[in-house]
């Protein structure tokens, strides 16, 4: 009797020691509609955050400092957006009024990854990271008489320069460089550099295959034509490939290149795509894509392209002067079905190609994922709210865990994952930038966290907050 005594007191005093030591959430998000497009969760959950973790998903209350309250809304991971070309803080605050938790720069890259990270650690509101710039250190190589000269911006590069094999070889070591610094894969625009030879971006594939990072590509002008021999490129070498903005690189023939990119996926190749859910593109008014025969290759006229500057429609003298100068346009040259039929393909995720920052800069800078939620999923019905998610998060991340394998715990909601979290309202959400009146937040994001930390709270940023860490490669 004594001894049953004994243990009894003793199970007692574990259980004591239990409640006393239990440590508080840090947040609970309490009554949402939890959504893991990873499993296909769609539940309502208490979701309990300690530090920078989700530690428990509960259909019971939870003890938290912080008890948010997001009855009737959902709670999704974090948006991932694998194309951005604005990454600095007043981009920031755009993304995260559309959701955004992570924002790569993976079409043009960096040329120094070092210095990429550096200027971002402890002042960035979301996750970032870049791929290796090919398109510059591929100049970086050449003779000095070649290299090009920045002043009017990435988007610009000398598109008639061949390099013989020996800057070819130099440039794969200046990619190298980067890989093992962190780069997550190799951006190669090749539709800015079409002069390049065939055997020099056949080695680029390569490298990649050699290195085990993708390869994020602009393709040639040509759409079908042009995805065939991207596709060739990988399928020969055994690369992983991933095509910007299938939309606008396909204009009319996007289900055919989707069927491509679709049987290449069946045959074991690993090959992805991405798509924005705009009827217009933007780009530098002096870059490769304006080259002689580029109405021809767009299907469009002078009238089609809009200054972001003035937001004035452009004719023949005004193109003229501007692409002497330099400068941002939106191209408005794609149909609306399209679009809807790219979203729709169980093929793509969803990016933005976001631009760097200018009043009235193309709106999928501030608005890409709110739309798709208000245009394709709540009016148009294109994709189911699950759908949608799963192309926004754990598509995205699925696309970088082979190099990134912090990936491996975003872009999903699950215990031990990463607080990359965002809370809308399906019933209000909406992008608010337009083409005529410039870039503005979306309305019905209701928080934002990264990395356990709001960014957007009740709807309002939150000031002086940086929990943005560094995506990087490495195995």
């Amino acid at each position: 009797m004594r001894t049953l005594t004994i243990f009894f007191s003793f199970i007692s005093l574990l259980l004591l020691l239990s409640c006393r030591t239990e440590k508080a959430h840090d947040i609970v998000f309490a009554g949402g509609t939890v959504y893991n497009p990873e499993t296909g969760l769609a539940d309502v959950l208490n979701v309990g955050i300690i530090d920078d973790k989700i530690v428990q998903l509960s259909r019971k209350s939870l003890k938290g400092k912080r008890i948010i309250d997001i009855r009737g809304l959902a709670l999704s991971p974090g948006f991932i957006d694998l194309h951005v070309h604005g990454t600095t803080l007043l981009e920031n605050q755009y993304q995260v009024h559309d959701g955004v938790t992570t924002a790569l720069d993976l079409e043009f890259g960096t040329t120094s990854i070092d210095n990429f990270i550096r200027q971002r650690t402890d002042s960035s509101l979301v996750n970032f990271g870049a791929s290796a710039a090919y398109g510059i250190l591929r100049m970086m190589a050449a003779d000095g008489s070649l290299k090009p000269s920045l002043e009017k911006g990435a988007l610009v590069l000398p598109a008639d320069i061949r390099l013989g094999n020996e800057s070819v070889e130099k440039a794969k070591n200046l990619v190298r460089e980067q890989v093992a610094r962190g780069a997550l894969g190799i951006g190669v625009p090749i539709g800015y550099f079409p002069s390049a030879a065939r055997s020099e971006t056949y080695e680029v594939y390569k490298l990649a295959k050699e290195l085990g990072v993708p390869v994020f590509s602009h393709i040639r002008m040509g759409r079908a034509l042009a995805v065939q021999q991207v596709l060739a490129d990988a399928m020969t070498t055994g690369a992983s490939l991933h095509i910007v903005h299938i939309n606008s690189s396909s204009g009319d023939e996007v289900d055919l290149t989707l069927e491509m990119i679709g049987n290449a996926r069946k045959q074991g190749f690993d090959i992805t795509t991405e798509v924005y859910p705009y009827t217009a593109g933007s780009t530098d008014i002096a870059s490769a894509i304006f080259q002689p025969g580029w109405q021809e290759n767009l299907g469009v006229t002078y009238n089609d392209l809009q200054w972001v500057e003035t937001g004035e429609r452009l004719m023949e003298e005004s193109f003229n002067r501007y692409r002497q100068t330099g400068g941002i346009v939106i191209v408005h040259q794609m149909q609306p079905d399209w679009i809807r039929r790219a979203i729709q393909s169980p093929l793509t995720m969803i990016a933005s190609d976001g631009m760097k920052y200018s009043r009235l800069a193309h709106p999928r800078t501030a608005g890409t994922f709110s739309r798709i939620l208000a245009k394709y999923v709540r009016e148009g019905q294109v994709l189911s709210l699950s759908e949608a998610l799963a192309k926004m998060t754990i598509m995205p991340a699925r696309r970088l865990e082979a190099i990134a394998p912090d990936m491996k715990k975003r872009g999903r909601i699950c215990v031990g994952c990463y607080a990359d979290i965002t809370v809308f309202d399906p019933a209000t959400i909406t992008d608010r930038a337009t083409f005529d009146e410039g870039l503005k937040f979306s309305e019905g994001i209701h928080y934002v966290m990264v990395n356990g930390m709001l960014v957007i709270d009740e709807g309002k940023l939150v000031p002086h907050v940086f929990p943005g860490r560094v995506i990087q490669g490495g195995r």
